[in-house]
């Protein structure tokens, strides 16, 4: 009889036990830190993600990571399992070789849909700017890790490149580059934040060319990599990833205006081969404006 009591004691343990754990979220840090909480950027990404983890089935719980760090060290940091579990951004063949890229582009495929930040009395040149080849020829600025200073390169375009996001709008403003070529996503939460009355967004010209951001993770965290995914293709069936989409990026999708600029349509040197171009569902189309 003790025997037996003993016996229920230890399931009734090992029950309990295994309740606490399925109660327990698993953490996910995602590398959007705490102190920049006030930058609308990452609103975003940081919704989607809340929501992709909802949906997997899992039982999870997204952070902000603790520090501010450059791209290439937040990436760095995730593929080394140093604090991170999760971070998007631009893919390039060498981030899906080190990191595990959720393929389904976050955004639609926007960061390749870009606006000009420009000086306001720049603003006439702009507009006087008859060919694509003019354009190329005025000096522009990106991060020299981010895989846009290679397709700019590519596509003939004068680029500098800088280390420090920042420091490029400060050669922006100082008149060292003459444009500074943002996502539509960015752009104008960007010259809100800087408030400066200085900067504006040039008239008439846009650029495009195809690329994705995507979640990734770490190459062994292929739990983690599955329940984004499941989560995010739960999203899109039931249409909650278009109403956030639409909720965030409408407004500026129709302030940008494609329809009536000149795109500047580009090629992409270091997308992917694995890129879901064949998913049309899954990209931005101007003409109906989703």
């Amino acid at each position: 009889m003790k025997t037996r009591h003993s016996y229920c004691l230890v399931l009734l343990a090992l029950l309990l036990s295994a309740a606490v754990v399925r109660a327990t979220p698993q953490q996910v840090v995602y590398a959007w830190p705490k102190t920049m909480q006030q930058d609308k950027r990452g609103d975003y990404p940081v919704a989607l993600l809340k929501l992709a983890l909802a949906k997997s089935g899992g039982h999870y719980l997204a952070k902000p990571s603790d520090f501010v760090m450059t791209q290439y060290r937040t990436l760095k940091q995730l593929e080394l399992g140093q604090g991170i579990d999760v971070a998007w951004t631009m893919t390039n063949p060498q981030r899906e070789q080190q990191l595990t890229a959720v393929r389904i582009p976050i955004d639609r495929g926007l960061m390749g849909w870009r606006l000009l930040a420009i000086r306001q009395q720049d603003k006439e040149l702009f507009r006087t700017l008859a060919t694509p080849e003019q354009l190329k020829l005025l000096l522009t600025v990106q991060g020299i890790d981010w895989p846009d200073y290679d397709i700019l390169k590519a596509n003939g375009f004068a680029v500098s490149a800088s280390n420090h996001f920042d420091g490029m709008y400060q050669m922006l403003f100082k008149g060292r580059v003459r444009y500074f070529p943002r996502s539509v996503t960015e752009i104008w939460p960007e010259l809100d934040t800087l408030a400066n009355k200085e900067l504006a967004v040039a008239p008439e010209w846009a650029l495009h060319y195809p690329t994705a951001s995507y979640f990734f993770v770490r190459k062994s965290d292929v739990k983690l990599a599955q329940a984004i995914e499941d989560g995010l293709e739960q999203a899109i069936s039931d249409g909650s990833m278009q109403q956030l989409f639409v909720a965030y990026f409408q407004q500026a999708i129709d302030k940008a205006d494609f329809n009536n600029r000149q795109v500047i349509r580009l090629t992409n040197p270091v997308l992917p081969a694995q890129t879901p171009l064949h998913r049309p569902e899954l990209w931005f189309d101007p003409k109906t404006g989703y």
